[in-house]
């Protein structure tokens, strides 16, 4: 009987620290995405960008899976991933300003932002693009012998690239240690699922190439965490591929934080899913079972509002490039 109690308490304890690292992600990647929307909202940031509030749980969720050396692909909506996967949130700001103190000198913008260190290998403004970018990755650390994971990150719409199959179909024939995240929230941009494919999950579309598949609640960090765990674990003891269909929704419009005020979402639609917030359910959920107080929840987001109101600061008092160095790392074929 004290066995089965000293195990039960281990089990408590590793489900109570997942809780809290879930949500230490979440917390960040909402803070510094909503935090990044009002920036560009006052004119404060050049270009546009594509926020990820709402899918908080899909990054976190896979992030807390994985190891520091597994390597992962983003999208255009890439800063989630990044935040997950430990990019610092000084440098990312940095990038979003175009400092020369950014994640890649001021150079890639909210697109583009990378960091090898963390095995953050990019986001991407070529839907599909960061498929084969995983693929070859997972190829990478197979022919090196080592036991590092791929992960590739994509929504609905980059299943019908080109680029998407081509990776799966590769990646599945050679059996490479890669997951697919498909981040399905409902829009290939302004237009619903069930206007550019005919079938409802497109986890099916993983059956084509021999593929396993799973789909998971989007808007439940510990569903997806499970289901990246088994993903991962899988990958990495040989058995191949996998692809997670996570059903997510993003509460902002394409782009930005106002866009085009949801013309082609219902007020109804958004407020339901905005109901299912990631965060608030984990939260209910931690306090509901004592892996958490309220208390130690606002403490989370206290502490992160004071850093990224630091990394601002310090984004704001950054130099820009000089342009003496226009040319430095531009490559030409």
């Amino acid at each position: 009987m004290a066995q089965k109690k000293s195990a039960d308490a281990a089990a408590h304890q590793v489900s109570a620290q997942v809780i809290r690292d879930l949500h230490e992600r979440m917390v960040r990647i909402r803070l510094f995405e909503t935090e990044a929307g009002k920036l560009m909202e006052a004119g404060k940031l050049p270009g546009f960008l594509h926020l990820y509030v709402g899918q908080e749980a899909v990054a976190a969720g896979v992030m807390a899976a994985l190891r520091d050396d597994d390597q992962i692909t983003s999208t255009h909506r890439g800063h989630g991933h990044a935040v997950a996967k430990g990019v610092g949130l000084r440098e990312m700001y940095a990038e979003l300003y175009g400092r020369v103190t950014g994640a890649c000198l001021g150079r890639g913008g909210s697109m583009h932002i990378n960091d090898l260190t963390r095995g953050m290998l990019g986001a991407n403004g070529i839907v599909g693009a960061g498929v084969p970018i995983a693929v070859g990755a997972a190829f990478a650390a197979r022919y090196k012998g080592e036991d590092s994971v791929a992960v590739t990150f994509f929504g609905d719409g980059a299943t019908n690239i080109g680029a998407f199959h081509e990776g799966a179909n590769m990646a599945a024939i050679l059996g490479l240690p890669v997951v697919f995240v498909c981040e399905n929230n409902g829009y290939a941009e302004f237009t619903p699922q069930s206007k550019h494919m005919l079938i409802n999950d497109v986890a099916e579309r993983a059956a084509a190439y021999g593929m396993p598949s799973v789909i998971v609640d989007g808007m439940d960090a510990l569903a997806v965490h499970r289901a990246a765990t088994d993903a991962v674990e899988r990958a990495r003891s040989g058995a191949g591929p996998m692809m997670i269909e996570a059903k997510t929704y993003r509460f902002f419009d394409h782009q930005g934080v106002k866009g085009l005020r949801h013309p082609y979402r219902s007020d109804e639609e958004v407020a339901e899913w905005k109901a299912r917030d990631p965060i608030d359910l984990l939260e209910t959920r931690a306090v509901a079972d004592g892996t958490a107080t309220r208390a130690e929840l606002d403490d989370v987001w206290q502490r992160t509002r004071d850093e990224i109101a630091e990394a601002i600061a310090y984004a704001e008092t950054s130099p820009l490039p000089d342009p003496a160095d226009l040319l430095l790392n531009v490559y030409s074929g």
